[in-house]
C-alpha cells in the first residue's frame, strides 16, 4: 500500500493534483499528518469533498474493519498540511458527528458511489472529518 500511495503522491505533485488510474477524475488531497505514536510526518492521498467553504474527508480505509492511520494521527494531532492542486495550506481537522455526519456521508456517496460499498463491507461507523483552513 505504501508503494501505491507513493506513486499517487508523485503523480499528483508532477501533474498539479491530477492523477489517473482508480482516482482519475476524483478530487484528491495530499494530507500530511503527524504520527500519533511515531511523531513522524506522513503524507496520505485521500479523496475530499467540499461543503460550502470547508473540505471534508472520509476515513473509509476501503471498507476495512479499522480506521486508516491518518485518522488516528488527526485524532492525536488535528493540525495537518493539505495539498490540493498546486496549493499547500495548513488545516485543522474535526470529526463530524450525528446527523451532519450522515448528511455529508450521503453527499460523498452521491459523488463517489464506492463509499456505499465501503460502508457495507464493515461494521464500524466510518468517520467523516472536516478540514478547516488555519
Amino acid at each position: 500500500m505504501q508503494d501505491f500511495n507513493q506513486k499517487i503522491i508523485e503523480e499528483f505533485r508532477a501533474n498539479a493534483g491530477v492523477v489517473g488510474g482508480p482516482f482519475e477524475g476524483a478530487t484528491l488531497v495530499l494530507l500530511t499528518t503527524t504520527g500519533a505514536k511515531s511523531g513522524k510526518r506522513t503524507t496520505s492521498p485521500t479523496m475530499y469533498f467540499q461543503d460550502g467553504d470547508r473540505y471534508f474527508i472520509i476515513a473509509s480505509n476501503g471498507g476495512a474493519d479499522h480506521h486508516p492511520a491518518w485518522y488516528h494521527n488527526l485524532r492525536a494531532t488535528p493540525q495537518a498540511t493539505a495539498e490540493i492542486g498546486t496549493e499547500t495550506f495548513e488545516v485543522k481537522a474535526t470529526v463530524i458527528e450525528g446527523e451532519e455526519r450522515d448528511t455529508l456521508y450521503a453527499k460523498a456517496v452521491e459523488i463517489a458511489p464506492g463509499f456505499a460499498e465501503y460502508e457495507a463491507k464493515t461494521t464500524r461507523r466510518i468517520p467523516v472529518l472536516a478540514l478547516h483552513r488555519v
